[in-house]
Parts: structure tokens; C-alpha cells; sequence
């Protein structure tokens, strides 16, 4: 796949507009996902996705292999998007403009979906930064521990570690009525 990655990236560094797309179609989902867990707004989402992929884009020629993956890049744009975002957005929408900023088709599942994530985002917040980090590229955006080892510069052993960290201090948090995790059982609906 890497040997992939960087031809396609040298092509797109090149404008080739086939080239580019295709990697629009490998991470795309991964960008959204995770500016969806940032932003818990889908149209906001889809907005900085879109953003992200015009930027890489435009700056892919400067692109510059560094012994991490091209995601890696593609996220700190998508950071750097999100941190734009917030820094730029002041005001609040007016009230019939928010009551149809997001319709899903079951109003129940919204809300459930979003009341999980609004837990699981309190939780992260009392973890390390490197914590946080780990859990959200295992769970939310699916990358394997050897994934997160190269993303992160680290050895697959400390990844294994600050995960297993993350999740015993998530763990009392996200308690579910029943007394079991919540991330557990709500992982894969809040990935989705």
C-alpha cells in the first residue's frame, strides 16, 4: 500500500487529477469520521472535509515524505482546518435556521448517537493528549496499532500501552446502566 500511496502522491504532486482522487477515495471517510467526532455536525464535516481536500490539493507539490504516512499530513491539515473553523465561527445561528441544521431520518438514533458522543468526548478530555489521540485513531477512525506506531513516531508496544491506559481510565466514565463500558458497546455505532 505504501509503495501505492507514494506513487499516486508523486503523480498528484505532478496534477495529475486521477492520481489525486484516488487518494480522495482512500481517506476520505477517515478526514470526515474524524472531523465528524470534532465537530458532531455533518454538514460541518462535510464542509472541512471538503476544505481539506482542497488544500492538500493546492499544496501537494510541497508535500515531502518524511517517513510517515500521507494521512498523517492530510490530518494535521484537517486539525488545522477544525482550529480555523472555531477560531472564525462567533455567532450563534438563528433559531429557525438551527432547528434544520441537521435532520437525520430517526430523530431517536440522532440523539442517542449524539448523547454518546458528547460522553465519550467529556471522557477524552481527562486523558493525555497522547491518549486521546490513540484512542481516537483506533476506535473512531479504525487504524490499526501499527498504523498509529508510524503516525505517531512511537514503538506498536508503547501504542499497545497508552491504549490500554486510555481505555482503564476511560473506562469508569463511560459506564452504561447496566454497570458495562460504554465504549465498548457503543464504539462501533459511534464510528459509524
Amino acid at each position: 500500500m505504501l509503495t501505492n500511496e507514494k506513487q499516486l502522491v508523486e503523480r498528484a504532486a505532478r496534477q495529475d487529477p486521477k492520481a489525486f482522487g484516488k487518494l480522495y477515495e482512500l481517506y476520505f471517510d477517515k478526514i470526515y469520521n474524524y472531523l465528524y467526532f470534532k465537530t458532531m455536525h455533518a454538514n460541518e464535516a462535510e464542509d472541512l472535509t471538503a476544505l481539506v481536500f482542497m488544500k492538500a490539493w493546492e499544496a501537494i507539490d510541497k508535500f515531502q515524505w518524511q517517513g510517515y504516512p500521507f494521512s498523517a499530513w492530510l490530518y494535521r491539515i484537517a486539525h488545522n482546518q477544525l482550529v480555523d473553523h472555531y477560531r472564525t465561527r462567533r455567532q450563534a445561528l438563528p433559531l429557525e435556521v438551527a432547528e434544520h441544521y441537521e435532520c437525520n431520518d430517526d430523530p431517536f438514533e440522532a440523539v442517542e448517537h449524539a448523547s454518546v458522543l458528547a460522553q465519550v468526548r467529556v471522557a477524552l478530555k481527562h486523558l493525555t493528549p497522547e491518549q486521546q489521540r490513540v484512542v481516537t485513531l483506533r476506535y473512531f477512525e479504525g487504524y490499526s496499532i501499527c498504523e498509529i506506531a508510524k503516525l505517531m513516531g512511537k514503538a506498536p508496544d508503547a501504542v499497545r500501552a497508552m491504549q490500554h491506559r486510555a481505555l482503564r481510565g476511560l473506562q469508569p466514565r463511560l459506564r452504561s446502566d447496566l454497570g458495562q463500558p460504554a465504549i465498548q458497546r457503543n464504539a462501533v455505532a459511534v464510528a459509524a
